[in-house]
């Protein structure tokens, strides 16, 4: 038996997976896109004007596409790494375990006790579990190494999702600036007010995927937006004034 989870399982741990990248992914590209907004915002001493839209839509569309090119690319590359970190590991694990049973059966004991269990129970239980050396292993990785299980991990699909969820919402904050070119007065003041609109959508959607706490995924989520706009904002005005 090399997996012990129902398909039912894999499915909903996948999709879980992915919209905690979707959040991720997101968050960067809100805050990384809205960062050139406020900076631009700043630079201008008499208003985002003196910038003009199209300098700040080239920007942001570029560093939109560019960073979002990075960010997935670095998730393929990060998970695939970690997985088949995990696999490696597992498969040297089990390849001792099946030498030696008993040595894989003290160490179990032993990390299961660590845990609080006593430790006859401890041993006991590691007798038991010793009939599915698969299960030992995930135990000794878990416990022992801190290596989570990584068999649910699809690279190339975190990888897309995290650029798609990177582009779809790192274009918020520059929407306004394509439907109002002639306005930029008040295409900043929507794209601030869509931009934290969609941190605090992104916030909760955190929240219920990660079961953190609705307001403290929410401030968490939104206070990390708003304090990286007001360094670029800042900045811009440092460097333009």
């Amino acid at each position: 038996m090399s997996d012990s989870t129902t398909p039912a399982t894999r499915r909903l741990g996948r999709v879980q997976h992915l919209l905690k990248q979707i959040v991720y992914g997101g968050n960067d590209g809100i805050v990384t896109t809205f960062a050139i907004v406020a900076g631009y915002a700043g630079a201008a001493a008499e208003g985002p004007e003196k910038v003009g839209a199209l300098a700040v839509l080239v920007f942001g569309l570029a560093n939109l596409v560019a960073d979002g090119v990075s960010m997935g690319m670095g998730e393929f590359l990060s998970t695939r790494s970690q997985r088949d970190l995990y696999r490696s590991r597992r498969a040297a694990g089990l390849s001792r375990f099946r030498a030696d049973p008993d040595a894989g059966r003290d160490e179990i004991a032993g990390l299961l006790a660590a845990r609080g269990l006593p430790s006859e129970d401890a041993a006991a239980a590691a007798r038991h579990l010793s009939r599915s050396p698969e299960l030992i292993e995930d135990i000794r990785l878990s416990y022992g190494e801190g290596i989570a299980d990584m068999r649910l991990a699809r690279p190339v699909y975190e990888g897309l999702t995290t650029f798609a969820a990177f582009l779809v919402f790192g274009i918020v904050p520059l929407l306004p600036y394509l439907m109002l070119e002639d306005d930029h007065d008040r295409a900043l003041i929507l794209s601030v007010v869509a931009t934290f609109g969609a941190l605090l959508g992104l916030g909760l959607v955190r929240w219920r995927t990660t079961g953190v706490g609705a307001l403290v995924a929410v401030v968490e989520t939104v206070g990390v937006g708003a304090l990286c706009a007001a360094v670029a904002f800042g900045v811009g005005a440092l460097v333009g004034g």
